[in-house]
């Protein structure tokens, strides 16, 4: 008993804080929309495209709405929040509230705006023009109240606008792993991956029902993806009459917006070890459609809501309720961009690029391109044209691809990996995958069932969702034979041709494809040709554009350099010093960005110069005898691929020489890498000097041959003789620079084997 008294005094005790909570708790609505209208009609904004001139932001808005100039009202929270902090905090807990109290706000504004006859009129415009006149012809005697339109319509069927909200700038976004059940109703920021977007489809909202006895109207809104449509009608005549009118579904006096979901994947540097990536799904309807496809990286703000269901479904869902995410606002970014880069503009002017330009700006460019990697300049070049890509051409409807394509083979430990886990953060577009964890349709595209609409359809796979970006295979060599021929169209013909499940489709995979090979029997055997090295097909290996093989050599300088290097950055956590700063990631993407929009061309006076070097190629390999560095025509257009690249590099319109010849000079070190020492100097003939020299007497050679039109000007200087400048072209398109060509005259000419004379030069006798 004395235990009972004290628990009813402590209960009793209790609920006067209780009360006292809950009033202090409470919302007086009433009081919020005044706050809300005046915060519509008194908020001022800065516009710097109008000198800093002040103007009122959301009236002017309003103005556009009656207009029917606008469609959705974006309301910034952080305008909110400079208004009345409270408010804001409001709506960031209770959403969906006060998004219908700022409709109903709105609404009640647009009345002061006289907008005469609007021009911009729908079908839903005329039906409830009529339905008023009718209804002002059957209340003659009758108030206001019978022929207002508030009292008689729902307030969706008349409203032309949506109201949206828009995040603060410096809010961050939530892990989608992080968003549970606590942020239910809350507005929540979240970012990711888009998977799979469906088709756009209308979306009832309100349905229009007519009575078959009565020809009363009802109405009903709609406000989740699944309905029980009324069947009875509710008018008070049928009611008396008893008649039982049956009501029909009328289409032209509903209202339908577009309606799209989405399926958001969170970053694979999110997710925890051990875990898979969560996904969430988005509903997006109105304007917000149509804004983001299948691969792109997005930030997206809405409401985190329960999904209703009804009926059977209910049943079989019991307590369990799955969940989604409305949107509010949708903003596609790069792939590692920071919150902060989300709200600037991130396209990069000419004026900022040329300011970085300098006089070794390539080599700067390709340098910072993982500087914590020791060595590999040529390669890092590559990757470096890899990601600015060549120029697409479509002659006559034939798509001749601009993206270029590379395998890295070689040894393992040479950093193969890293360098393609450091491209597929750079690119702003990528997608990483393996070959053994990987099938032919993971790497095409699907066949699923939609949940929405129960159609079959097609989710991308990752050549899909790197559509004009870049897609890392690592492991290549370990793809299986019928998954690896699925990307033979996709690396000439750019196109995923589909025929399963009724569905005969081509999807778009403008992609390029970086992919590491290791050798079939642990290290590379020089001995052998690449085919037996990595077991992959001819067809295949000639659609790559460079194959470059990184060996593991061992040498006492490089391995003394390279242990330093190592031992540096594990115990600085970053590259040592070199010779300039490396360029910043974020900057580098954005210079990367602007070179793309370039479309540079090659001029007809180099048709010429491009040609004889291919020729050249062709009878180099011929004589070599050597499978591995096959020429064939594909040859031709990756030193187009390449010299484009390098010209859009240079924020140029039209290829130069030197783009050119440091194409050439990549080719002809690619080929260069897959030989052995042994090899190299049995099909070049002797040592890099050697070899440098030996171009010099074969173009001496072939001169001998023609005539050449300037013999008679220069008979003093002699027959053996040949012009520098085009020695040092040669030499340069052979895979040699210019400091090595220029180091082999000077020892030549000092051993008075040659004389250098008037831009010639001259073998003595």
């Amino acid at each position: 008993l004395l235990l009972n008294r004290v628990m009813a005094s402590m209960v009793s005790a209790s609920q006067p804080n209780r009360s006292r909570l809950d009033k202090s708790n409470r919302v007086d609505y009433q009081k919020e929309s005044e706050t809300i209208k005046g915060f519509i009609r008194d908020f001022i904004s800065t516009d710097p495209s109008l000198g800093g001139g002040k103007h009122f932001k959301y009236m002017e808005k309003l103005q556009q709405v009656s207009q029917r100039e606008l469609v959705p009202i974006y309301v910034s929270l952080e305008d909110v929040s400079q208004h009345s902090p409270d408010l804001a905090e409001n709506i960031s807990q209770n959403v969906r509230r006060y998004q219908k109290l700022f409709a109903d706000a709105i609404y009640d504004l647009l009345g002061d705006f006289s907008t005469g006859e609007v021009v911009k009129r729908d079908s839903l415009d005329v039906y409830i023009e009529h339905r008023l006149k009718v209804e002002s012809r059957n209340h003659q005697d009758g108030g206001a109240e019978a022929r207002n339109p508030r009292n008689t319509f729902p307030p969706d069927l008349l409203r032309r606008y949506e109201v949206l909200f828009t995040p603060h700038a410096a809010s961050k976004p939530v892990p989608i792993r992080e968003v549970k059940a606590s942020t239910i109703g809350k507005f929540v920021t979240v970012k990711g991956v888009v998977l799979r977007s469906t088709e756009v489809k209308p979306q009832l909202t309100v349905a229009t029902y007519t009575c078959d006895k009565c020809g009363a109207e009802a109405y009903q809104p709609i406000n989740s993806l699944q309905f029980m449509p009324l069947v009875l009608c509710p008018s008070e005549q049928c009611k008396s009459d008893r008649s039982g009118g049956k009501l029909l579904l009328q289409t032209r006096g509903s209202k339908f917006v577009k309606f799209q979901e989405l399926r958001v994947q969170e970053h694979s540097d999110s997710v925890p070890v051990g875990h898979i990536p969560r996904a969430i799904t988005i509903n997006v309807s109105g304007e917000n459609t149509r804004l983001v496809g299948a691969g792109d990286h997005v930030v997206i703000s809405g409401v985190f809501l329960p999904l209703r269901q009804t009926g059977f479904r209910q049943m079989l869902a019991g307590l369990i309720s799955d969940t989604f995410l409305e949107a509010h606002h949708v903003v596609q970014v790069s792939k590692s961009s920071s919150d902060t880069e989300v709200a600037m503009a991130g396209a990069m002017s000419e004026a900022e690029a040329e300011a970085l330009q300098e006089e070794d700006f390539y080599d700067k460019l390709a340098c910072s391109i993982a500087p914590e990697i020791y060595g590999h300049e040529d390669v890092k070049k590559a990757l470096l044209l890899l990601l600015v890509g060549g120029v697409t051409n479509t002659p006559r409807g034939m798509t001749i691809r601009g993206n270029i394509n590379i395998c890295l083979m070689g040894d393992p430990g040479v950093a193969k990996s890293q360098l393609l886990s450091y491209i597929a953060r750079l690119a702003p577009r990528s997608q990483y995958t393996t070959g053994r964890g990987s099938s032919g349709v993971g790497l095409t595209a699907a066949v699923m069932k939609d949940p929405v609409t129960n159609e079959m359809i097609l989710e991308g796979g990752a050549l899909i969702l790197a559509d004009q970006g870049v897609c890392c295979i690592d492991e290549f060599d370990k793809l299986l034979d019928t998954d690896r021929t699925a990307i033979h169209e996709v690396m000439e013909q750019q196109t995923v041709s589909i025929a399963k499940a009724g569905i005969m489709t081509t999807l778009n995979a403008r992609v390029s494809i970086l992919a590491a090979a290791n050798p079939a029997y642990g290290r590379y055997n020089p001995k052998k040709s690449i085919e037996q090295n990595v077991q992959l097909p001819a067809a295949l290996l000639s659609r790559f554009d460079l194959l470059w093989l990184i060996q593991d050599k061992p040498n006492a300088e490089n391995d003394y350099a390279l242990a330093q290097h190592i031992t540096y950055v594990h115990q600085n956590l970053t590259h040592p010093p070199i010779q300039f700063e490396p360029i910043e990631f974020n900057t580098m993407r954005r210079y990367i960005a602007l070179a793309r929009t370039k479309t540079p061309t090659v001029p007809a006076h180099l048709t010429d110069y491009i040609t004889s070097g291919y020729i050249e190629m062709r009878r180099n390999a011929r004589e070599k005898k050597a499978d591995s560095t096959f020429v064939s025509a594909r040859t031709l257009l990756a030193v187009l691929r390449l010299s484009t690249a390098l010209a859009r590099l240079r924020l140029a319109d039209e290829v130069s020489r030197d783009d050119i010849n440091e194409a050439m000079r990549l080719m002809e070190m690619s080929k260069d890498s897959l030989f052995g020492d042994d090899d190299l100097s049995q099909h070049s003939g002797g040592n890099k000097k050697d070899r440098i020299f030996n171009i010099v007497r074969d173009l001496l050679a072939e001169r001998s041959r023609t005539a050449a039109a300037d013999d008679d000007d220069d008979e003093d200087l002699g027959s053996c003789k040949v012009s520098k400048q085009a020695a040092e072209d040669r030499v340069r398109a052979s895979g040699f620079t210019d400091q090595e060509f220029e180091q082999v005259l000077r020892d030549y000419e000092n051993n008075n084997v040659i004389m250098i004379r008037r831009g010639y030069i001259i073998f003595c006798d």
